[in-house]
């Protein structure tokens, strides 16, 4: 299922292996793709829209 997150705070590409690795933790076959530009994430899993946004979050982003 593709899932459409709105990240708040990433400014650079260590903030974007952050994201992408925080999904990874709850679905490590997950398809991540980051837009720095606009803030937008976009996920290709399974898993509930809010154990990603937890992750993103527990990370120090505001996601949504």
């Amino acid at each position: 299922m593709n899932q459409s997150l709105n990240v708040q705070g990433m400014t650079c590409g260590h903030c974007e292996r952050t994201v992408i690795n925080a999904v990874k933790q709850v679905d490590a076959n997950a398809e991540v793709r980051v837009d720095l530009s606009t803030g937008k994430v976009e996920v290709q899993s399974d898993e509930p829209r809010e154990a990603l946004i937890k992750a993103i979050v527990d990370e120090g982003y505001a996601a949504s």
